[in-house]
């Protein structure tokens, strides 16, 4: 191969030999025009690039389309720079903040000056940004000494981009074009704004400059763009469906849970309803960790400061965090709990192990505290004090692969019992490039990161790799779950921990009757009960699965006459553990039905008088309608059966 030539290496591996200099596009053209037409960047060596750029060395390339997450947030933040050039056209001297892609679209905050901007003026916007769009400019990536960034700034007279440019260095500044617009970007872009066919402003909030409550507030734009008119339609439905399955509206229309001004922001109230749904998912939990053989332990709420100075936790949450509690003992303090592990070792500690006692797995329900930024606060999903389903295992580098494997199980049980189908689960693993930054040796690096890969592997889970993802302690498996809306959350995480063990000198007697650091395990299928039931609400639409719901049955008679029979059946209903209550209420039985499926009640047992001459129920459904006539017996036959968990 001459030197006027570069090998590519694709996704499949096959390898191309193409010109130096050549680009993702031309890439994508020597497979097909088709492909051409699609692509919106290029991944090179692991970093995304515009599709455009040049190529002078031999790289791996992956070319990134709409159905890319990378290709999804090129196009998101290359809409972003549109909004911001149609702003400027519409709205004369305005200033410019930052414009990132972020899951689900992208937004742009903007100094409007003495200019207003309302809800009125959307369409206005988005027919501007279509109008630009239609110009099909290419994104132009211009390197630029930071002297000439700063001069073009001034003039401009605007501070956000001079105040980010502070923080960067001479070589690495980069500006894109497009049209009649320059923005100070890192990049990449797509390759002209043709690409860009619908567009919606979704939402005009506030925002702080770099979120500091002391710096000026600015009008903050969230928008969404789509390749094709269809896939806007598409995802504006999904998100009118997201609103009614928004867990504080069902929160409040279920009585699961409340806040309270008086109590604090970020603190949940559980109301009897969600208490009992919150118990019924402890109780599933903590029957299958008995079974997969951990012991239960329980932890104050605060400790001393000194425990988490130790765990490094008081250096990372304190500063940003509740502050320390004092006590009348001088220099005495202590402090709100933000882990549950740094307890949990100190019961790992409270006596000597042997390697024939590991592993040893601690599990605990464990509300912990976090100060959170008002603004970040929201509903279950972002809250000051949460309930982790927390455990941590402690045992030898070589039982790591089978601990591993056993919490897969376990998180995996979690999902199919609720209805979680669609997850992907991402391991991250260390920098091959820079061992430096994590502690721990190289050969338990390995052996903890080839357990993973393994167990995963065996698991048969659809997995994606991260390289440098992996926290300094060790590496991680995290599932990234897709629900109802395909909306995707983090939930369920498993984590190999070198740190703690060594902060807190933890030991065992191995076999050659050395003594030997454990290795620790900190998983949580659940994550939080707080973030777990907002998630689970708004993926089923409140409507739990029949063993959860708090109110499984309602007992419906059609007059008062029939009180007795109704609390014959409900009776036996409790003696079954069957949950709910009778509507006793002086409606027509229309009304009693009508209102127990607003209230997603999975099963409506009628009763009237010819119900009560043959000793049955009628039974209807949520949602399915009648079911017919059942014997008390068999109605109870059928719920067991629809309420079963498949082991």
């Amino acid at each position: 191969m001459s030197d006027a030539n570069i090998n590519i290496t694709l996704p499949d591996g096959s390898v191309k030999s193409m010109d130096k200099g050549a680009t993702g596009m031309d890439v994508a053209l020597s497979i097909s025009e088709g492909l051409a037409r699609n692509v919106l960047a290029a991944e090179i060596n692991g970093e995304i690039w515009d599709a455009n750029r040049p190529i002078n060395e031999d790289a791996s390339v992956s070319l990134l389309t709409w159905k890319d997450e990378g290709g999804k947030s090129t196009f998101w933040h290359s809409s972003a720079h549109l909004m911001a050039e149609a702003l400027e056209a519409l709205y004369p001297g305005i200033k410019l903040g930052i414009g990132p892609a972020i899951e689900g679209g992208f937004y742009y905050d903007i100094d409007f000056g003495d200019q207003t901007f309302d809800s009125e003026n959307l369409s206005v916007l988005e027919n501007k940004m279509l109008e630009l769009a239609r110009e099909k400019n290419e994104y132009i990536r211009k390197d630029i000494s930071k002297a000439d960034a700063v001069a073009y700034f001034k003039e401009k007279d605007d501070e956000y981009k001079l105040d980010l440019l502070e923080g960067l260095e001479d070589g690495s500044i980069t500006f894109y074009e497009q049209g009649n617009f320059t923005d100070l970007c890192r990049g990449p872009h797509i390759p002209n704004t043709g690409f860009i066919k619908a567009v919606k402003v979704l939402n005009v909030a506030g925002a702080y400059w770099r979120g500091d409550e002391n710096n000026k507030q600015l009008t903050r734009l969230y928008a969404v763009s789509f390749p094709k008119q269809k896939e806007l339609k598409e995802h504006l439905e999904l998100l009118e469906e997201a609103k009614k399955r928004d867990h504080r509206k069902l929160g409040k229309e279920l009585e699961l849970f409340t806040f309270s001004e008086k109590v604090g922001q970020g603190l949940p109230l559980w109301l009897p309803k969600g208490t009992m749904l919150r118990e019924r998912l402890e109780q599933f939990m903590r029957k299958a960790q008995i079974k997969a053989g951990y012991s239960p332990v329980i932890t104050p709420h605060i400790g001393n400061k000194d425990l988490y100075v130790t765990s490094g936790h008081y250096e990372k949450y304190g500063e940003d965090s509740f502050q320390p509690i004092a006590t009348p003992h001088e220099g005495e303090e202590f402090f709100l709990k933000p882990m549950n592990c740094p307890h949990h070792c100190e019961i790992y500690k409270s006596k000597p192990h042997s390697y024939k006692d590991l592993p040893i797995r601690f599990a605990e329900f464990g509300t912990v505290y976090r100060y959170e930024q008002s603004g970040e606060l929201h509903g279950l999903t972002r809250v000051r004090g949460f309930t982790q389903d927390d455990a941590h295992i402690f045992c030898t580098p070589d039982q790591v692969k089978e601990e591993f494997t056993k919490v897969i199980d376990l998180v995996l049980y979690t999902f199919k019992a609720l209805g979680f189908e669609d997850y992907t689960a991402q391991i991250s693993l260390r920098d091959p490039d820079n061992k430096a930054k994590y502690i721990g040796s190289d050969e338990n690096w390995e052996k903890a990161e080839r357990a993973i890969v393994e167990a995963a592997e065996e698991k048969g889970l659809n997995t994606i790799t991260e390289y440098g993802e992996a926290a300094f302690y060790g590496p991680k498996l995290d599932f990234m779950v897709k629900d109802a809306l395909r909306r995707s959350w983090q939930l369920g995480t498993i984590q190999v921990d070198y740190n703690l063990p060594e902060r807190f000198e933890l030991e065992y007697i191995g076999a050659d009757n050395g003594r030997h650091r454990p290795v620790m395990l900190h998983r949580a299928p659940f994550g939080s009960l707080e973030r777990f039931v907002a998630v689970l609400t708004e993926h089923c639409g409140g409507n739990y699965p029949l063993w959860l719901t708090p109110d499984q049955i309602a007992v419906l008679p059609i007059s008062e006459k029939y009180a007795d029979y109704a609390q014959e059946v409900f009776s036996l209903m409790e003696e079954n553990d069957i949950r709910g209550f009778i509507d006793h209420r002086d409606e027509k039985i229309g009304r009693k039905i009508r209102d127990a499926e607003t209230k997603k009640i999975p099963f409506m047992l009628i009763v009237g008088e010819k119900e009560q001459e043959d000793g049955k129920v009628s039974a209807r459904r949520h949602g399915e309608g009648d079911l017919g006539s059942f014997t008390k017996d068999e109605f109870i036959a059928l719920f067991r059966k629809s309420a079963a968990i498949e082991d």
